[in-house]
C-alpha cells in the first residue's frame, strides 16, 4: 500500500513541476471502498467485511442489517452511504465501450491521467473476426479501468458492451455494436466481456471489472420520423427473437459469465422490456442464470411510467419492475417511489432484498468491501498503466486488422512510398480527431490524424474539400488543383456524430451533403490513383463510386480510434496487408426509401415485396455485402476433410422412421450428445504479399421453417507469408451450428441438404437419420 501512496505522490510532484501554474488540476484521489478497518477496526466485526466467508453469506449479513430505507438507497446507481456499517456512496455508472469513457459520472480525467487508449468503434473492431482481439481489448481496458478506480478517478462497473444486432442501416448507434450477424455478435461480446471480467483466478466468482451487455432487447430504433426509442414498440415473432435479437445476450450471459444485463427503453410486443417478468426474471435470471444484477437503462422506469402510459402509479412502476426483476435504477425513480410501493401493498420487501442483495453480489465479487484495493491484487496499478506504449500500440493494430478493402484495381494498392512523390490528400475527414473515437468516448492518450499518419510516410498536399462532413457545398478549386498536380490523391470522407449517433438515425445513407459531387469532380482531374476513404460508424450507398473507373480503391476504416490516422497510412502504403471484413450489409439508398425503419421482421415477405434484412434474409441488391473484403494476395481454400452424410440416431419407434419428416426437434429429443463432426480446410497464400486471412465458414440450411439463406457457422484468423499454407479447422456441433428456429421459437435441424460455404469453394452435406 504505501508503495503505491509514493508513486502517487512522485508522478503528483512531476506534474506539479510541470502545471506549476495551476497546481491545483493535480490531485491524486483514494479509491472508494467499503469495510475501511485502518479507520474504523470495528469494521472487522461484521461479517459483511469478513473476505473468509462465502460472499452468499456476506451479503445475507449486509441486508440483514439495513433498515428498508437504507436498501432503497441501493437501487440507484448513485448509491447511498451508510456510514454506522463503513460503506460510502458509490457510483454504479461507468462506461468502457471501446476505452475507459468520460461518459458517465463514475469516472474522470485529470493531470493524474489525462487520457485512456481509445480503440475503433466495435463495427471496426468487429470486422477483424478475430475473436484473441476482442478478449486482449477487454483486458487492456479492464488494466486502465482498475489503474484509475485505485487513484479515484474511476468505478468497477462499466455498462458496456452493446450488443444489440444492427438490423437497419440508418440507425445512429450502429457503429457502437459489432454488426447484423447473431455469431459475431455474440462471439464479441462474449469475449470482450471476459476480457474485461476475468481475474485469472481460479475462482470465476471473482471479478476484475463488471461488465454489462446492453440493450436488451430488439432495440435499434432511436429516433426516425418522429418515432423515438422511449415509445417505440418493437412487434417480434418468436422465430425472430430466438434466432436474431437474443442470441448475442444468451451467450454474453450464458459465455462470457457477464456481471449485468441492462434492459432497453422501449417495449417489445407491448410491454416495457424494464418492465416484463418473461423477459427479466423468466429468461436472464431463470434459463439462463445470469450470476449479477439487471440494471435499467437510463430513466427507464421513469419512461416506462410517464411516456408509455404502462402503469397508473409511479409507486406501480417501481413496483412492477422490481417484481419482473430489475435490480438497479439508472436514475431516481426507485429511490423516490419504492418505499411508498412498499408501504401500499404493491411489492414486498423481500423483493428489495432480493434485488439489493443482487447487486451487492456483484460487488463483493469485486471486491469492493474487502478493504484497501492497493493492497488487493490490483493494487500496484497506476497512471503508469494507462495509455503505455503496449496498448497504443494494440489500438493501432485493432483498426489495421478491421479496415476494409471494398475496391482495389491492379496496381493502384498499396501506394509505394518511395514512388509517390506528391500526395494529395482531400476531404472532410482528413484532419479527424474526435470523429475518430466516435460515441462513448475518453480522452485518448493522443491523436494521429488521417492526414499526421499520410504525411509520416510521404510529402503531402491538404484541401478540406469542404467545411464539415455535412458538406453542404463543396468547395471544389483549391481540391481539384492539388489533385491534378499530385502522383495520387486520398479522399477522405464519410460522417461523424452530427450524422449517425446516439438519439439520431439517418434518413439518408449515401456520403452527405455535396461529397459525391467532391469524390467525382477529383476523380476526373487526379493523374493517379484515387484512393476514397470512407470514415464511418454505418453502411453508406456508395454505389458511384463502386462503379467509377477513375476511383481505384475504396476503403472502409469506421470510426479507427485514437491510431487511425496512422492504421490507414499503414495499409494504404502497403506495411499492413488488409484483412477485415464488412460485419454488416451495405445496402442501396432504396432499400431506405422502401422499408420501414419501424419493421422488425428479419424475414422477407413476397406477398409486400418486403425484402427482409441482413445478408441471412435480404433478398434484393446490396452495395456491398456481409463478409466482403479483399487482400493485397490471393488466398485459395481447398477442402481436406469434410463428411458427405450425417446420420442423426432415433430411437427405432420414432415416427420419422414411418413418415416423411422435414426436421428433428434437437431439444425434445435426447438425439445431440457427440453429435459433432470436423471440417479441414487448407489455405494458401498464392500472392507475393504475407498477409492475414479471414476465414468464414457459412452454410445454407435446406428451406424448412423459413430458415435463412445463409448462416455463418464459424470464422477464423490466420496468417500466411508468401507461398505458405495452413490447416484451418472448424469443429461442427450438429444440433448447435446446423439448427434453425422454427416458427414457434424451437431449434429444429433440417433433413436435406446443407451446403457449406467458404469463399467461392461450396460442398454439399446430405443429414439424414
Amino acid at each position: 500500500m504505501a508503495s503505491n501512496r509514493v508513486n502517487c505522490s512522485v508522478f503528483t510532484f512531476l506534474l506539479l513541476q510541470f502545471f506549476i501554474n495551476a497546481p491545483s488540476l493535480v490531485v491524486c484521489q483514494s479509491p472508494v471502498f467499503a469495510c475501511d478497518v485502518s479507520k474504523d477496526p470495528g469494521l472487522k466485526n461484521f461479517s459483511f467485511c469478513d473476505s473468509s466467508l462465502k460472499i452468499s453469506s456476506r451479503v445475507d449479513d449486509l441486508v440483514k442489517r439495513l433498515t428498508l430505507q437504507e436498501k432503497i438507497t441501493f437501487l440507484v446507481n448513485k448509491a447511498g452511504s451508510v456510514s454506522r456499517l463503513g460503506i460510502p456512496s458509490y457510483e454504479w455508472w461507468s462506461e468502457a465501450l471501446h476505452g475507459v469513457s468520460y461518459v458517465g459520472p463514475g469516472t474522470h480525467f485529470s493531470n493524474v491521467v489525462p487520457g485512456a487508449t481509445s480503440f475503433p468503434q466495435p463495427i471496426l473492431t468487429a470486422a477483424s473476426f478475430n475473436v484473441s482481439l476482442f478478449y486482449a481489448i477487454g483486458q487492456v481496458v479492464s488494466n486502465e479501468a482498475r489503474a484509475m478506480y485505485n487513484v479515484g478517478l474511476a468505478g468497477l462497473t462499466y455498462w458496456s458492451p452493446n450488443i444489440n444486432i444492427y438490423r437497419d442501416p440508418r440507425w445512429g448507434r450502429g457503429q457502437e455494436t459489432p454488426g447484423e450477424d447473431p455469431l459475431l455478435s455474440s462471439r464479441y461480446g462474449s469475449a470482450y466481456v471476459r476480457g474485461l471480467q476475468e481475474t485469472g483466478d481460479s475462482d470465476p466468482d471473482r471479478l476484475k471489472v463488471a461488465a454489462c451487455c446492453k440493450h436488451y432487447t430488439a432495440y435499434d430504433v432511436d429516433n426516425w420520423k418522429g418515432v423515438d426509442r422511449y415509445t417505440f414498440d418493437a412487434k417480434v415473432t418468436k422465430q425472430d427473437m430466438d434466432d436474431t435479437y437474443q442470441p448475442p445476450f444468451k451467450s454474453c450471459v450464458i459465455d462470457g459469465n457477464v456481471a449485468s444485463v441492462m434492459c432497453s427503453y422501449n417495449k417489445v410486443n407491448g410491454k416495457p422490456t424494464c418492465a416484463d417478468p418473461d423477459l427479466l426474471a423468466g429468461v436472464i435470471r431463470g434459463e439462463w442464470k445470469l450470476n449479477g444484477y439487471i440494471v435499467s437503462d437510463c430513466d427507464s422506469v421513469d419512461v416506462l411510467y410517464k411516456n408509455q402510459h404502462y402503469t397508473e402509479s409511479p409507486e406501480e412502476a417501481a413496483a412492477v419492475s422490481i417484481a419482473a426483476g430489475l435490480d438497479l435504477d439508472c436514475g431516481t425513480f426507485l429511490g423516490q417511489h419504492t418505499e411508498a410501493a412498499v408501504k401500499g401493498g404493491l411489492i414486498n420487501e423481500s423483493a428489495i432484498d432480493n434485488a439489493v442483495s443482487n447487486n451487492f453480489a456483484t460487488l463483493f465479487r469485486l471486491g469492493f468491501f474487502d478493504g484497501n484495493p492497493t493492497e488487493q491484487k490490483y493494487g500496484k496499478l497506476g497512471p503508469k498503466d494507462v495509455c503505455t506504449q503496449a496498448n497504443q500500440e494494440l489500438a493501432r493494430e485493432t483498426a489495421r486488422q478491421g479496415i476494409v478493402l471494398l475496391k482495389n484495381k491492379p496496381a493502384s494498392l498499396p501506394l509505394s512510398a518511395t514512388a509517390i512523390k506528391s500526395l494529395a490528400v482531400i476531404g472532410p475527414n482528413a484532419k479527424a480527431t474526435k470523429t475518430m473515437i466516435g460515441n462513448y468516448e475518453g480522452t485518448p492518450c493522443k491523436y494521429t490524424t488521417p492526414l499526421d499518419g499520410l504525411t509520416a510516410l510521404v510529402p503531402t498536399v491538404y484541401s478540406a474539400g469542404c467545411s464539415d462532413t455535412a458538406c453542404g457545398t463543396a468547395q471544389l478549386d483549391d481540391a481539384k488543383k492539388i489533385a491534378a498536380q499530385a502522383d495520387a490523391a486520398v479522399l477522405i470522407v464519410g460522417t461523424d456524430q452530427s450524422i449517425e449517433t446516439e438519439s439520431r438515425d439517418r434518413l439518408d445513407i449515401h456520403l452527405p451533403g455535396q461529397q459525391p459531387l467532391l469524390v467525382s469532380e477529383i476523380a476526373k482531374v487526379s493523374k493517379g490513383p484515387v484512393i476514397l476513404v470512407i470514415m464511418s460508424g454505418g453502411s453508406m450507398d456508395i454505389a458511384f463510386a463502386k462503379d467509377d473507373p477513375k476511383i481505384s480503391s475504396i476503403l472502409w476504416v469506421g470510426f479507427p480510434g485514437e491510431a487511425g490516422g496512422a492504421a490507414i497510412a499503414d495499409v494504404i502504403f502497403g506495411s499492413y496487408n488488409p484483412s477485415g471484413r464488412l460485419p454488416m450489409t451495405w445496402y442501396p439508398q432504396a432499400f431506405a426509401d422502401k422499408v420501414p425503419m419501424t419493421n422488425m421482421n428479419m424475414r422477407p415477405d413476397p406477398a409486400t415485396g418486403y425484402p427482409g434484412r441482413s445478408y441471412r434474409f435480404y433478398t434484393g441488391d446490396a452495395v456491398y455485402a456481409f463478409g466482403d473484403g479483399l487482400s493485397y494476395t490471393t488466398f485459395h481454400h481447398r477442402l481436406v476433410r469434410a463428411p458427405k452424410l450425417v446420420s442423426i440416431p432415433l430411437e427405432e419407434k420414432h415416427m420419422c422412421h414411418s413418415e416423411e419428416c422435414k426436421s428433428i426437434d434437437v431439444v425434445s429429443e435426447n438425439i445431440c450428445q457427440n453429435l459433432v463432426f470436423d471440417i479441414h480446410l487448407r489455405v494458401k497464400n498464392r500472392g507475393r504479399t504475407s498477409g492475414s486471412h479471414t476465414v468464414l465458414l457459412f452454410s445454407t440450411p435446406p428451406a424448412v421453417h423459413n430458415s435463412p439463406k445463409k448462416n455463418l457457422l464459424g470464422f477464423e484468423k490466420v496468417f500466411l507469408g508468401s507461398q505458405m499454407m495452413q490447416i484451418v479447422k472448424f469443429k461442427i456441433d450438429v444440433c448447435k451450428d446446423l439448427s434453425v428456429v422454427d416458427e414457434n421459437g424451437s431449434k429444429k435441424v433440417g433433413l436435406g441438404e446443407h451446403v457449406l460455404h467458404i469463399g467461392d469453394l461450396k460442398h454439399t452435406l446430405n443429414v439424414g437419420i
